[in-house]
């Protein structure tokens, strides 16, 4: 089989690697420190292969999976109605209530003023969100009311985040412990990945601003069967069902960010794609064929023999990113030791922000590299990519130093 990975980030390097297994991957266009797999210019529909995967969230928007799919392609990845969930937080926070899926207390505005009446009405924390896409950045999460305020003035200004956040949604904070769990869907079944945990503020101990993810880890201590479970059948399934009404055939990955309360599991967000970095610590874990899995969701034909089975070890991601990220990222640093820590035994590196130049690699992204460790349990994963991580190196080089810290205790 030939498989098209649409993307050239960290998420699209491991289902590269996680696919290759049983599969020929070409990816459109990866990057050039994804070496040993076949990279292509060409648009991915003109690409000619048995199936295509599409990583990122933005050709999903725009209808990507439909034109493939019109020309007799296999895709694994929702069309441009299924990908609204992602397009427009709005709609997808009417479907989940609708669906009547646990989520946060929430209101859609485009007037700065109903929405900061509506915010003094809120006990905080309190939550602000572009309406449309902002390559994960574009919630504030505070305690500061004022804070929130301004933040609520930029947005619909489109100073802060242009035409994506000149409709915005407002909500309650939930408190708790963050889980990611995936899905794979084939429109009307849908078998749980492994959890993930992701680390989405910048700097340790989750200061600093909201990033498109600093690092993760899997399994997720105290997240077993019945956790899981619980959230296929309040969240996914209920998701799932609640598309197929309005006419939506959704193949793909439906992911669930979620807020374990006090009163059970509770939607933040639903993704329609693999996870970044959460993609980076849950594909290296994933036995059997990958591929043949894929395809099967594509095909509307998800069977038992397709639910995906998990290594016992553990997998630790830490992300390494430019100075500046998330704001303002600054790029062209020579990137130096990917040969050293490729060499350690148990870690895997995941090139997302990487360009070349003058034939070397060089930063090119926000998010430049995810440095991934394989071990026996999470202590031994999270030792293995921070002794890696320390091996790789370029002017101004952020990291985040407390990844899966206190879960590895």
């Amino acid at each position: 089989m030939k498989v098209c990975v649409v993307g050239s980030g960290g998420r699209e390097h491991a289902l590269a690697s996680a696919l290759s297994r049983t599969a020929q991957v070409v990816l459109a266009p990866g990057n050039p420190a994804m070496s040993g797999f076949e990279r292509t210019s060409v648009p991915p529909e003109q690409v000619e292969a048995d199936l295509w995967v599409i990583g990122p969230e933005a050709p999903l928007v725009s209808g990507l999976a439909d034109r493939i799919r019109a020309r007799g392609g296999c895709v694994f990845g929702p069309g441009e109605g299924g990908a609204r969930l992602e397009g427009s937080k709005v709609w997808m926070k009417e479907l989940l209530v609708a669906a009547r899926v646990p989520t946060a207390q929430f209101r859609a505005f485009d007037d700065p003023e109903p929405a900061l009446h509506y915010l003094g009405t809120l006990p905080g924390p309190w939550v602000v969100k572009t309406d449309g896409l902002a390559a994960g950045k574009g919630v504030l999460v505070t305690e500061d009311r004022g804070e929130a305020a301004r933040d609520i003035r930029e947005k619909l200004s489109g100073r802060a985040f242009g035409a994506a956040g000149r409709r915005i949604v407002v909500e309650e904070g939930l408190t708790g412990q963050e889980l990611s769990v995936m899905a794979l869907c084939d429109g009307q079944r849908a078998y749980p990945l492994a959890a993930a945990q992701d680390h989405k503020r910048l700097g340790d101990g989750g200061t600093g601003p909201n990033t498109g993810g600093m690092g993760a880890f899997s399994p997720v201590p105290g997240a077993g069967d019945d956790l899981i479970g619980d959230v296929m059948e309040r969240a996914v399934l209920p998701t799932l069902h609640a598309l197929r009404k309005r006419g939506i055939d959704f193949r793909g990955t439906l992911y669930a960010g979620l807020m374990l309360t006090d009163d059970g599991p509770k939607v933040l967000e639903f993704n329609v794609r693999f996870g970044d970095p959460e993609a980076q610590v849950v594909l290296p874990r994933w036995e059997g064929d990958v591929a043949a899995a894929l395809r099967a969701a594509a095909q509307g034909q998800l069977s038992d023999r397709d639910a995906p089975s998990f290594s016992d070890r553990a997998a630790v991601c830490v992300v390494l990113a430019a100075p500046g990220y998330p704001e303002q990222p600054v790029t062209g640093g020579f990137i130096d030791g990917l040969e050293q820590a490729r060499a350690i035994k148990g870690v895997d590196l995941y090139a997302a922000g990487v360009g070349e130049e003058e034939g070397r690699l060089v930063t090119a992204g926000g998010r430049v590299l995810g440095v991934t460790g394989l071990g026996k349990d999470l202590a031994e994963a999270r030792q293995l990519a921070y002794r890696a991580a320390d091996l790789i190196s370029w002017p101004g080089l952020l990291r985040r130093n407390d990844i899966a810290e206190v879960a590895a205790r």
